[in-house]
Parts: C-alpha cells; sequence; structure tokens
C-alpha cells in the first residue's frame, strides 16, 4: 500500500501518575475494542508526532499514545530527575494496567524501538508483537555513529559537524561530546545553554531525512522551544549515561523474546541509527522480519517510511487476528 491511513480524533486522553514527581499524558484512539498497540515515540525527548495515528487502521485498532517522562504534555518538562530507562520501561506497565490491558502490540521507532524491546524482555507476556523502526540498540558503537567524528554521521555531514562540535576540546570523541553538552546544559549561563540546546537540535535536524525542506537544520530555521529542549536535554542526558542498559544488553537477552513476532523496519541511509543494527536484531530475533527501504533515512516523515509501517501494521493485524482464531 501507498498510502496512510486518515487521522482519527482521540475519544480518551488524561494523565497518570508514575511517581516521582512525574506525570505521563496518554490518549486513545480508534477502535476501543480493537487490537491494543501502544505507540512508543523516539528521542529521548520527541513527545508524540502530530501524525501518530496514521499508520493504523482505525477499525481494527485500538491506538494507545503517550509521552515519556519529561516530554511533550508530560510533566516536569525535559527533567532528568527520577529519569532513566528502566523507569520508563516500567511506566509502559504502567500504563497498561492503568488501562486494563492484558497484552499489546507495541510500536516503537528509534529510542521508541529500544524502549519497545527492553519492555518485551522484561515484561514477556504481556507483548503479543513488536513492529520495530529505524532499530537504536544503544551499544557504544550506536552512539558512537551518531556522536563520533569517526561516525558514519559525521563522515558524511563534516560541515554539519564540525558547527555541532566547534566549541569541544579536543580530543574529540563520543564521550567528549557528551561530557561537554551535559555541562553546558546544566549551567546557569541561559546564552550558552540556549545556543548549545539549538546546535543540538539541528544536528539531528539535519541527519533524519534524505531531503529536507529548505532551512531545516540550518541556524536560522526557528523551531519550538518547549521541543527543542526537550529533546537536547534527554538526548544529552541519556546518552552521557550509556542509555543506563549494559553494553549489548539487548542481543545478549533476545532469546527471551525469540517467540514473539516482530516487524523491523529501517531506512537504508539511515544516519542516526545503524542499518546494521537492523539487520543484526534480525539475525539474533527467530521471529522477526526485516524491511530495508531503499530511498529513506530515519524519520518517519518519508513516505517510503510510513507506506512500510502501514503494510507491517496491516500484516500484523492479520496475523494476530488468525492466532486467536
Amino acid at each position: 500500500m501507498k498510502r496512510l491511513y486518515p487521522d482519527v480524533t482521540r475519544y480518551d486522553d488524561g494523565f497518570i501518575d508514575v511517581g516521582n514527581g512525574h506525570s505521563l499524558y496518554f490518549e486513545q484512539s480508534g477502535n476501543p475494542d480493537g487490537i491494543p498497540v501502544l505507540f512508543i515515540h523516539g528521542g529521548p525527548g520527541a513527545g508524540l508526532p502530530p501524525n501518530y495515528k496514521s499508520f493504523f487502521d482505525s477499525n481494527k485498532y485500538r491506538i494507545i499514545g503517550y509521552e515519556q517522562r519529561g516530554c511533550g504534555r508530560s510533566t516536569p518538562l525535559a527533567d532528568t530527575n527520577n529519569n532513566d530507562t528502566w523507569l520508563n520501561v516500567d511506566d509502559i506497565d504502567t500504563l497498561r494496567s492503568h488501562l486494563a490491558i492484558p497484552e499489546f502490540l507495541l510500536f516503537g521507532g528509534s529510542w521508541g524501538s529500544t524502549l519497545a524491546l527492553l519492555y518485551a524482555l522484561k515484561y514477556t507476556a504481556h507483548v503479543s508483537g513488536l513492529i520495530l523502526r529505524g532499530v537504536f540498540l544503544a551499544r557504544q558503537q550506536d552512539r558512537e555513529w551518531f556522536l563520533s567524528p569517526h561516525g558514519c554521521a559525521a563522515q558524511l555531514f563534516p560541515e554539519h559537524y564540525r558547527k555541532f562540535t566547534k566549541d569541544i576540546p579536543a580530543p574529540l570523541n563520543a564521550n567528549a561530546v557528551c561530557e561537554y553538552y551535559s555541562a553546558v546544559l546544566k549551567s546557569n549561563n541561559d546564552v550558552l545553554k540556549h545556543a548549545a540546546l539549538r546546535r543540538w537540535y539541528q544536528w539531528e535536524e539535519r541527519l533524519s531525512r534524505l531531503s529536507l525542506p529548505p532551512g531545516v537544520g540550518e541556524a536560522h530555521c526557528h523551531y519550538p522551544m518547549h521541543l527543542v529542549t526537550c529533546l537536547a536535554t534527554l538526548e544529552c542526558h541519556f546518552l552521557s549515561n550509556k542509555c543506563f542498559i549494559p553494553e549489548n544488553y539487548i542481543i545478549d537477552n533476545i532469546d527471551k523474546i525469540a517467540h514473539i513476532p516482530g516487524t523491523i523496519i529501517h531506512g537504508r541511509y539511515d544516519m542516526i541509527c545503524k542499518t546494521e543494527a537492523a539487520e543484526t536484531l534480525h539475525k539474533a530475533w527467530r521471529q522477526s522480519q526485516l524491511q530495508i527501504v531503499p530511498d529513506a533515512g530515519h524519520s518517519t516523515s518519508e513516505p517510503s517510511i510510513g507506506y512500510a509501517l502501514c503494510r507491517a501494521t496491516r500484516d500484523m493485524s492479520r496475523f494476530l487476528k488468525e492466532q486467536t482464531q
């Protein structure tokens, strides 16, 4: 199929208290009696994109979206206190329990794919399947790909990487990038902090798609400051802490979900998440299917990625229906 599904209006929304001062926004749309699917957004810090419901047939799916700690409408905004990977994984189960859902399909992209996989590893019995886009395994090599001068992103976009790292002293590496931005974002100098937030966000934007609208990713482009603050602050926080999981944790534990069906969608020219990660995950996960999209990068805004995701949700709904008959 080469179209997205029509957008739909939510029929329910609210907030759930997950403790430690954090309150998460969630919403539901589609068919209340349909297949429950949880949309797990990326970042960390991105929040729900406006078009996320267009990847699902609203007649077949009960579509649940939520915003992670510190993101979007969740409060407090961009807060790194009591905000780590495993707390975010547990939040998914708190939401599942709150909505009285025995098991659901997880749909996660980029950082959302990381959380989806980690949730499936910890709460296996509550997962009916996974659809993952732009796989991020949170290994050192994945962080190097995005932040290191030797990573593919820096090698292909040297002029943008130079702007991103212009104030970082030598020797330049992924850890140095994280240390510099972490220090600046925690400083009391609002001018430096604002400039650093924008540079981090611009770096991510420039890498996100094969073809960008004029001005996107450039210094003069205006971005919503709340989104800039969330994405830059939380990405830096998680990457500085090695995403709070041991090296190669997902692949080392993948046998726990060997029986769960999964579809992996990954753009051939993804500059944020390595295509190798999708291949590695697919080879280790017996029940997975992998589609490498030949004319796309990282973003769901790229038509080929969106169409592939719609086909994946269509096929998964058919598969899950067959399993219950």
